[in-house]
């Protein structure tokens, strides 16, 4: 971790306004990297405007200043690199890594979200359809800081999946994969919401030459109905009033030793205290909405 090259990020979707799950990942990633004195990127993953919710981008950014959690260089967005991500399809698509499929949701059904190779060797054109990249039979594993070892068959439990849509949007898979190695990322940290999408992630890192980050999965906040905190299930957006007694919220929430009361403050100084006295092996693997209750 004592190097100066860390560059972690912070990748909010604007399809909502970030809420306290969103806080706890952004303050892990944040404090991640500045414990080791590294930079912290934040790039916004755009790629679904049907799912964008007008102000969102603008909702998303005033809070991040509120908390004082303030990024390095310039903003980015994935609607921006719309370009990269076509070149890459092509490639993938002329060197027959990657083929058009016709499937439909429906013709899908049944098939427990693992690709049943339907379109495989069909031949189809690409208008008006997906493209999907092949997947070796082949188990992909890595170790997360957190959560430990995890492991897919990608052949088996996934099978081949979407790199772009049959909309003509790009899929998350293939955009985080390149933005990342395109900005240099050696830290991913992030909602373990993401834990199985990480696979499919190494193997296009393998497929197309690209460095691999390491992980860290912070918890997902289950509330007491069972359900992840989260945008889906209207969890209520982080007041920019609260910011401070949030953050603390949002420490405990991930393990780690807090400041005397006295020592509160404002954002920054707070976030100052955190980043000295970050400790990652405190994070817990798993976390409820009473375990984030200060005690």
């Amino acid at each position: 971790m004592n190097t100066p090259t860390y560059i972690g990020r912070f990748a909010p979707t604007p399809s909502g306004y970030l809420h306290f799950g969103s806080l706890v990942a952004a303050l892990a990633s944040y404090l991640d990297a500045r414990a080791v004195g590294g930079r912290w990127l934040l790039r916004m993953e755009d790629l679904d405007p049907p799912r964008e919710v007008a102000g969102a981008q603008d909702a998303i950014l005033a809070t991040l200043e509120s908390y004082g959690l303030y990024w390095d260089g310039e903003l980015t967005r994935q609607s921006q690199r719309h370009g990269e991500y076509a070149a890459l399809v092509e490639r993938l698509f002329s060197q027959g890594l990657a083929y058009a499929c016709t499937c439909s949701r429906k013709q899908l059904e049944g098939c427990n979200g693992i690709y049943p190779g339907s379109c495989r060797n069909a031949g189809h054109a690409r208008e008006n359809a997906a493209i999907r990249v092949r997947v070796p039979q082949l188990h992909y594993r890595f170790t997360d800081r957190v959560q430990g070892e995890y492991g897919q068959h990608l052949g088996r439990d996934v099978g081949d999946f979407v790199i772009q849509r049959r909309d003509g949007f790009y899929a998350y898979q293939l955009a985080v994969v390149l933005d990342d190695a395109w900005q240099g990322v050696t830290d991913v940290v992030r909602g373990a919401d993401l834990l199985d999408s990480t696979p499919r992630q190494l193997y296009l890192q393998e497929l197309l030459g690209l460095p691999q980050p390491r992980y860290l999965h912070v918890p997902l906040i289950i509330q007491p109905d069972g359900h992840k905190l989260g945008k889906s299930y209207r969890s209520p957006p982080l007041p920019a009033d609260q910011a401070t007694p949030l953050l603390i919220r949002a420490l405990n929430a991930l393990g780690q030793a807090l400041p005397d009361q006295a020592r509160y403050g404002e954002p920054a100084e707070l976030l100052r205290w955190a980043a000295q006295h970050w400790d990652a092996a405190r994070i817990p693997r798993t976390l409820t909405l009473a375990e984030t209750a200060l005690r």
